[in-house]
């Protein structure tokens, strides 16, 4: 699994013009079950993003497709983990863990 950190390098403002489009590629996303929760950082600075495993080449892909990092607005940072314990909820989709 992985957490990506995105971090805008850009003023909030510039960002906010994008928000649409950051909005359609992030339920493209959930839709294709490739995302599991996104949301803003407090303070808003950026964002968060919690995946399913995939390999890391496809993350990166991904995520070099988003409207705001396409534009240079953000970068994005990827932390992998392998969960070896979750909630019952999150155990269909961490693969790590079906037996």
């Amino acid at each position: 699994m992985f957490i990506v950190l995105i971090d805008y390098t850009a003023p909030v403002e510039e960002v906010d013009y994008l928000l649409a489009d950051h909005a359609k590629w992030l339920d493209r996303h959930f839709g294709a079950g490739e995302f599991l929760a996104a949301g803003r950082r407090a303070p808003h600075s950026g964002c968060v993003i919690v995946t399913r495993p995939m390999p890391q080449v496809k993350l990166e892909a991904i995520l070099a497709a988003n409207p705001i990092v396409q534009r240079r607005l953000a970068q994005f940072r990827i932390i992998e983990f392998n969960a070896t314990r979750t909630a019952p909820e999150l155990r269909l989709v961490n693969e790590a863990l079906v037996v």
